[in-house]
């Protein structure tokens, strides 16, 4: 059933409603794929390779975020070398790839520039669909790059083709990507507090 389904009368009682489909949501990610996903992650940034993430629109937004999770979080206190390069960020060769060649190929062309054995790619797309984002994906795996997919409705392609799919069980986009928010923010504090001492942990805040 889509949420909503029926008009609210009052803000509390829509939350009340958005809270309880968020905590379905979070009960519906698997466990193993999100400890697949962190040994990923833990892999590229113990053995110097860079993670590029990927998203279109509120999913752009979160694919900039994890740079600052990602690699200043996660580097606190370990001696992990995580290094991290949206391909959402950067406005001019989006642009230029977009208007010259294809919006489709905006991620895909990066990569082929910048990717190198050892790296890593994340995409987040609540559809999982987009044409951008799956070009990517292919690519990847293509080369052997490791992918991790964020995705919520059906899945889409990326979620069939990533080597891991942490996949959110919702039909609300502001659901999904909240929850794909919490998903970055856990991997990242996790693989931080894995690689400090428990003393430290003790003394810090994440």
């Amino acid at each position: 059933m889509t949420f909503p389904d029926r008009r609210f009368v009052d803000a509390r009682s829509y939350a009340n409603a958005y809270f309880e489909k968020v905590n379905e949501s979070v009960a519906s990610i698997d466990p193993e794929k999100l400890q697949a996903a962190a040994d990923i992650l833990t892999k590229v940034y113990s053995e110097g390779g860079m993670l590029y993430s990927c998203g279109n629109g509120g999913s752009a937004a979160i694919a900039n975020h994890i740079v600052c999770d990602h690699c200043k979080l996660v580097r606190t206190d370990t001696e992990l070398t995580s290094r991290i390069y949206s391909l959402s960020t950067t406005v001019e060769i989006i642009t230029a790839i977009g208007n010259d060649i294809s919006y489709d190929d905006i991620f895909v062309f990066q990569l082929r520039s910048l990717a190198r054995p050892g790296d890593g790619l994340l995409t987040i797309s609540s559809s999982g669909d987009s044409e951008n984002i799956v070009r990517a994906v292919q690519w990847a795996k293509e080369n052997g790059i490791p992918v991790i997919s964020l995705t919520g409705f059906s899945g889409g392609r990326s979620a069939v083709i990533a080597d891991v799919n942490l996949h959110v069980d919702a039909d609300n986009y502001g659901i999904i990507e909240d929850v794909h928010q919490a998903i970055l923010h856990i991997l990242a504090q996790y693989i931080r507090q894995a690689h400090m001492s428990e003393e430290i942990i003790k003394q810090r805040k994440f």
